[in-house]
């Protein structure tokens, strides 16, 4: 077994950025695979298969991601329980976190499977699209658990420390996902359920390999024992505590990103095709920046774990220039080959043209998103879930839809950049009043010898 990986000592600059590349390389791999998924529709599929994969996207964040969100309570209990060196703990929400991953895998994949073509009607996918959106979301959505399978068991390998065998699962698997796409759609035309059987024979393997080191007991901190499998309500609760909010949150996002997936429907499908593949590069961005923000949340629920108030304000000032540097690097690349980029994707002059107006307006005010996603998970580090999704909800989500009934409909506004402007403001607003709670939440926090306590309650915004 390897060493335990501290969280609470030594250089945390270091650290933080070790500890979040793996995260940033297994995200980026994953982009790139989702990414190989629609150049392959482009360049082998019929005429519209890249829209109909694009316009999936918000209702597959909706119907999963959001509630693979729950995963965040299981990376912030392990990483408290490393923190205070309670190994029995560990175990009971790794047991727990399995039972969770597998019943909500099943749930949400069956919901999903039987009323995607329903979802996709209200959300007015163009009827030359739609018969394939669908194809493709029933198939996807049978993978489902093994989505599942491999978020909660990567959070759990992340709250001890180790971001780098998730990483090594992703490339692994993602690697299997592009040869099987070319092989199924360049070589026997399978179109796009050919993209969604290799999308789900990925995400079986690196279920298989995440789980597979922690049943065999190669873990940082917890032991696993297949006699010992059950439901513990106790880490549930707490689970549910800590991520519940981030999933809401996810879910009332994903809301706000599926009425502006409707607003991108009706602009026509060269729009609907040049936002999904800015979509797809610009994604790039965000998941090195959340790779900091994934940091954030573990090292500062393991300081508190260890009732070590200023490494909370080490953490955040550090975690704020790591995010800075990445965004820097990242968007700066994107910015300048940006046209070959968007070409690997589209050969419809008009579609690149919408596409390129969107990635432009990213790439130069994505920094807020990374400065809100930082300043919300060091608030849950601090063991406050809910308050960071108020907030996203009254500002973001609020933001958006309020933009999309009120300045969309205006004709200045009412295209994909103006639509996309919708996003950056609302980063904006959500940074000002969570950086107001932090402060607030910091400068309350007390430990005693016991247990760590707040004066505010974790349920107070």
């Amino acid at each position: 077994m390897k060493k335990v990986v501290d969280l609470t000592e030594g250089n945390l600059f270091k650290k933080i950025l070790i500890f979040a590349l793996p995260i940033m390389a297994s995200g980026m791999l994953q982009l790139f695979y989702n990414a190989a998924d629609l150049i392959v529709c482009g360049k082998f599929g019929t005429e519209h298969a890249i829209a109909a994969v694009s316009s999936t996207t918000a209702l597959i964040n909706l119907l999963v991601n959001s509630f693979v969100g729950l995963s965040v309570g299981s990376n912030a209990l392990m990483a408290r329980s490393l923190g205070e060196k309670n190994n029995e703990k560990g175990n009971r929400i790794a047991y727990t976190s399995l039972i969770i991953a597998l019943v909500g895998g099943v749930l949400v994949g069956s919901f999903g499977f039987i009323f995607c073509r329903k979802f996709l009607e209200w959300m007015g996918t163009t009827s030359d699209v739609i018969d394939l959106s669908t194809e493709y979301l029933r198939i996807y959505f049978l993978g489902t658990p093994f989505s599942f399978l491999f978020n909660f068991g990567a959070a759990l390998l992340r709250g001890t420390g180790d971001s780098r065998r998730p990483s090594i699962a992703l490339f692994l698997s993602g690697g299997f996902n592009i040869g099987l796409n070319l092989l199924l759609v360049a070589v026997f035309n399978m179109d796009v359920e050919g993209v969604a059987i290799a999308t789900i024979a990925s995400q079986l393997i690196s279920a298989a390999i995440v789980w597979f080191i922690i049943f065999t007991k190669r873990t940082h901190f917890f032991t696993f024992e297949f006699k010992n499998i059950k439901f513990y309500f106790n880490e549930a609760k707490e689970i549910f505590i800590i991520g519940l909010p981030v999933a809401l949150q996810a879910a009332t996002f994903s809301i706000s990103n599926i009425l502006i997936q409707s607003s991108v429907n009706s602009l026509g499908t060269d729009v609907v095709s040049g936002n999904g593949a800015a979509n797809s590069i610009e994604g790039f961005i965000f998941v090195a920046m959340d790779s900091i923000g994934q940091a954030t949340l573990a090292f500062t629920s393991a300081a508190y774990g260890a009732k070590k108030k200023e490494n909370i304000k080490t953490i955040f000032k550090y975690s704020i220039v790591h995010v800075l540097l990445i965004y820097l690097a990242v968007s700066g690349l994107i910015l300048i080959f940006r046209k070959p980029l968007l070409s690997l994707y589209l050969s419809n002059p008009e579609a690149l043209i919408y596409g390129e107006g969107k990635l432009v307006i990213f790439a130069t005010t994505y920094i807020t998103c990374g400065i809100m996603n930082i300043t919300a998970n060091s608030i849950r580090g601090m063991n406050h879930s809910i308050t960071p999704m108020v907030v996203v909800l009254t500002t973001v989500c609020g933001t958006r839809i309020l933009w999309i009934y009120t300045l969309f409909k205006l004709e200045y506004f009412h295209n994909l950049n103006g639509l996309s402007w919708s996003y950056p403001v609302s980063w904006i607003l959500a940074i000002i009043v969570d950086l107001i709670f932090f402060i607030i939440f910091y400068k309350y926090l007390k430990f005693n010898k016991e247990e760590a306590v707040s004066e505010l309650e974790p349920s107070t915004i």
